[in-house]
């Protein structure tokens, strides 16, 4: 029997069949179906061998009733919102994207840190009102720029600001010899990680463990105007005790492209936070994003439909 495949896209429904057609043009004997909404991903889980998504649109446990289902793909590198259902059968193969993410999530950290240290947003506000507002601002050369979570994104952000004249630290479990980086911290002690940097960029993965990581307490031990950016998960960082940092003006600045909910609500009072800059999750959300993780997946299906699926890559253990 031929293994369907199901496909949810919360996307605009001009682009929502993007991955369906890609796969289909490799392998047209596949059912493909591509739903637009979790309640019909629900519903339609049920007939599906196959399931493909970003984590973070699976917002509630479509599983319980996938009883064909034998492999689960993450379009993202994150697989949070998948490898947490309860629902996920412990025998079900989860797959993830990996390797494409580096150049455009090192631009959104570079974009972040830029319109934060040249206060882009108030000359935009400015520009709205015809208002001539010229100001100083800061410059991100010469100053210390502290990545937590060091992985292959972490490796092409590194470089990057280096060549802008910044000292790169790279805070981990472990050190390591990699282009870019400067100075090595440990994770295990974070607070004393954070004192002295400017800038701390989050690219840490999410799980139980960095879950709210960077807490009231990290974020006190930051110094007096530095700079937050997360491009990783907005779980890993208390946005409550976050808020609070820069209504009281301990923090210079933050800037989100993932926070705790997604699409954050209108009411949601982060919203209101002063000197905070929210982008819904742009950073790997570019044009040819589908195109460019398509030899992974492509691969993948072949593996799956020949059996070996030990083979597949990019296999979380579970």
């Amino acid at each position: 029997m031929t293994p369907s495949i199901l496909i949810l896209l919360p996307w605009d429904p001009a682009i929502r069949l993007v991955y369906e057609k890609l796969i289909h043009e490799r392998f047209p004997d596949l059912p493909i179906k591509t739903v637009g909404s979790v309640g019909e991903a629900e519903t339609a889980i049920r007939d599906a061998d196959i399931f493909m998504a970003f984590g973070v649109a699976v917002t509630k446990d479509i599983f319980w009733n996938a009883s064909r289902l034998k492999w689960v793909h993450a379009f993202g590198t994150g697989v949070d919102g998948i490898t947490d259902q309860a629902g996920l059968k412990k025998d079900v193969i989860v797959t993830s994207t990996r390797g494409i993410h580096g150049a455009p999530l090192s631009e959104i950290a570079i974009l972040h840190m830029l319109s934060m240290a040249r206060n882009f947003p108030r000359s935009v506000r400015s520009h709205d009102r015809k208002h001539w507002d010229r100001f100083r601002s800061k410059t991100l050369q010469g100053r210390r720029v502290g990545i937590l979570g060091v992985g292959l994104i972490a490796e092409a952000l590194a470089p990057r600001v280096k060549a802008l004249g910044m000292t790169v630290v790279g805070i981990s479990r472990s050190a390591r010899s990699l282009p870019g980086f400067d100075e090595w911290r440990s994770r295990d002690d974070l607070a004393g990680a954070v004192a002295d940097l400017d800038f701390l960029v989050l690219l840490i993965p999410l799980d139980d463990s960095t879950r709210h990581i960077v807490d009231a307490r990290i974020l006190g031990a930051m110094k007096k105007g530095a700079f937050i950016v997360n491009i990783a998960r907005g779980g890993v960082i208390d946005e409550v005790a976050l808020a609070q940092a820069l209504t009281s003006g301990h923090l210079g600045g933050a800037a989100l492209d993932t926070v705790h909910q997604e699409p954050l609500p209108a009411e949601d009072p982060l919203w209101n936070a002063p000197n905070l800059i929210i982008t819904p999750h742009l950073g790997g959300f570019y044009d040819t994003y589908p195109e460019d993780s398509m030899e992974q997946i492509s691969f993948n299906i072949r593996t799956f439909l020949s059996g070996r699926f030990e083979e597949m890559i990019n296999q979380e253990a579970r």
